[in-house]
């Protein structure tokens, strides 16, 4: 059983299936994704993806304003709140510093955006999905200032280093590896990845980015977390049934409202295995 625990499926290429959402989950439950976690980039976003989730039992979504993501009008805590409950999310997010891109959206704007995201979920005891580049120190920052550790969220798509990822650890958050981790380039993730602990690990696609190898060059989808799975799997000298076990009970250990849609054989599983 795997989880892709980040993923864009209302931005999924027509190069994906033809485009067909029902084809691309199909073929991701056919390689055993048992569920996904549908990431809003703006609030807009929100009616087409809680639809996807009403007609889709295995996909949970999340409620957020992207760093970069361009609007006219910022959204408030309250507003932020009021969608998620509206539509059902279980994460707000994704949201975060993104400083590589300052000038798409300028750091005091992100910072001010991150931080109403993170006061938001913490009020409504929801976990936060955080995206960051090249700005860990104003990222750990606001994380220590506004963030619960008892619903804390995850570092989605990490890139960072170590010291990061065991702060992030200390303040509770988990830490989700992408397809990135495959590419050849990346060997300093590849070492990130033998030695997080397994209990604080996810794992995702951020499709259709970012698609690993072998796949690399085309349109990702939720199916090839499979890889990403197999990859820090072999890193790690373990069996890919135990990552794929673990990362699953982690996402709802985490992800808590998403836990009671789980199938049936899943919650079963995971209960056998002592992970719940």
């Amino acid at each position: 059983m795997f989880v892709d625990s980040h993923c864009h499926l209302d931005r999924l290429s027509n190069d994906t299936h033809g485009g067909d959402l029902d084809a691309a989950l199909s073929a991701a439950r056919a390689a055993h994704v048992t569920q996904f976690l549908a990431i809003a980039v703006t609030l807009d976003d929100l009616p087409g993806l809680a639809e996807m989730s009403r007609r889709h039992a295995d996909v949970a979504i999340s409620a957020g304003l992207h760093p970069l993501a361009s609007v006219e009008e910022e959204p408030s805590v309250e507003a932020i709140k009021e969608a998620a409950e509206r539509y059902g999310a279980v994460a707000i997010g994704e949201t975060g510093l993104d400083y590589h891109y300052r000038d798409r959206v300028s750091g005091e704007v992100q910072h001010e955006r991150f931080k109403r995201h993170l006061i938001a979920a913490t009020e409504l005891g929801l976990p936060v999905v955080v995206h960051t580049r090249e700005a860990r120190e104003d990222t750990l920052t606001l994380l220590r200032e506004h963030t619960d550790p008892d619903v804390a969220g995850v570092l989605h798509c990490f890139t960072e280093d170590i010291d990061m990822a065991r702060e992030a650890i200390r303040l509770g958050f988990y830490v989700s590896l992408s397809g990135i981790v495959t590419f050849a380039s990346a060997a300093s993730l590849r070492e990130l990845a033998r030695v997080l602990p397994l209990d604080r690990l996810l794992i995702e696609t951020d499709s259709p980015y970012l698609a690993p190898v072998p796949h690399r060059g085309k349109p990702n989808e939720p199916a090839w977390v499979v890889e990403v799975a197999e990859c820090i799997a072999a890193e790690r000298g373990i069996s890919v049934d135990e990552l794929a076990m673990q990362t699953t009970a982690n996402f709802y250990r985490l992800f808590r409202a998403a836990a009671p849609d789980a199938p049936d054989h899943v919650q079963q599983a995971l209960a056998q295995a002592g992970l719940v």
